[in-house]
């Protein structure tokens, strides 16, 4: 038995070191080029009818994305955002709590999290995903910025069927660059993010304007564009 098990184990350590090598080359690949997609955009573009087969997307740098637009992304998804490592262990509690109460679940996930999630994962709610994701989240940590996480968050997510990243959707609701939002179109644009396949910056929705409200509140409360600078990790 032994003489069977020593060489598989050699055999599993070796490829588990291989695999660290390239998810690590991976990820630092991406902290200096862009993704040019992710699986997500693949799967939506092969799940779309034939009239609505399209993926638009324009990357912008870091810099040349409005403050506002930061600002409300963070007020909304991820407060702690410069304060953790990759997990908002707080919000993960509650989160369980709310589950095992049967509650409607609130998520947990960070932008790192998110990030590491549509960037080099594929949509699935299993373990092996979830396990892939917290592994991928520690390697976007250690080795991006903050700036870089959030660039890279803001020029990937997913803004309606087609649409991608905050350029795409500034130019396509408002006709304007990335850089020009003001803070209501910033908050507005951030609020269909729970459902932006289902949920449009132009919706006459009670919901959404309650949620933009809510946004602008929080961005007040985080202290407004001083956060940013103050927050601020190179």
């Amino acid at each position: 038995m032994k003489r069977i098990l020593k060489p598989l184990f050699r055999y599993f350590f070796k490829l588990l070191i291989f695999l660290v090598i390239i998810t690590t080359g991976w990820t630092l690949i991406y902290r200096y080029l862009n993704p040019p997609f992710t699986p997500l955009m693949v799967l939506r573009y092969f799940q779309s009818d034939n009239k609505n087969k399209f993926v638009s997307k324009r990357w912008r740098d870091y810099d040349s994305i409005s403050e506002n637009m930061k600002l409300a992304i963070i007020a909304a998804e991820d407060q702690k955002f410069f304060e953790h490592k990759g997990f908002d262990l707080d919000s993960i509690k509650t989160a369980a709590i709310n589950n095992m109460k049967g509650k409607r679940i609130k998520g947990a996930s960070t932008i790192s999290q998110q990030v590491a999630k549509n960037v080099f994962l594929w949509p699935s709610r299993t373990w092996l995903r979830k396990g892939l994701e917290i592994y991928f989240t520690l390697l976007v940590e250690t080795f991006w910025s903050k700036n870089r996480i959030l660039e890279v968050y803001l020029n990937i997510v997913e803004f309606g069927n087609g649409i991608y990243g905050v350029e795409t959707a500034s130019q396509f609701f408002f006709r304007k660059t990335s850089q020009n939002l003001t803070r209501e179109e910033a908050a507005l644009l951030t609020a269909v993010l729970p459902s932006p396949r289902k949920m449009s910056p132009f919706s006459n929705s009670l919901y959404l304007y309650k949620r933009k409200q809510w946004i602008l509140q929080q961005m007040d409360n985080l202290g407004n564009i001083r956060y940013l600078v103050n927050g601020k990790v190179q």
